[in-house]
């Protein structure tokens, strides 16, 4: 998966805005003003940041060597995937749907509500 793919998966989701609030290096996706990912975009190959359920993060860790402890995120419920071909797109497409709906989860019943389709 590329930027252009990520960004693409990304944007399709309801609710998604993305922006630049840390640097022009770290593109963030978010849904309800909260962050579901994270692309360091001086990094080859790209790199992502993902939020996880604990206990599968540390089953990815362990299973995948592109998978990686969040970088500069609570290590705890961040993933860090380098997208350098070793990790399927579907797989890397399955752990955006977790991070996303992780957040949603958190998100306020309204904001819940008026993400979805009419």
């Amino acid at each position: 998966m590329n930027i252009d793919m990520l960004r693409t998966y990304c944007q399709a989701k309801a609710g998604c805005g993305e922006d630049f609030p840390f640097d022009d290096q770290t593109l963030v996706f978010k849904v309800g003003g909260k962050i579901f990912c994270l692309a360091s975009l001086d990094s080859i190959p790209l790199q992502i940041n993902l939020k996880c359920d604990p206990e599968r993060a540390v089953e990815l860790r362990e299973q995948f060597e592109a998978i990686l402890p969040g970088y500069h995120m609570n290590k705890k419920h961040w993933n860090t995937l380098v997208l350098d071909g070793s990790l399927s797109s579907r797989l890397v497409r399955e752990l955006i749907d977790h991070s996303y709906q992780l957040v949603v989860n958190t998100l306020p019943a309204t904001v819940r509500s008026a993400l979805l389709p009419r």
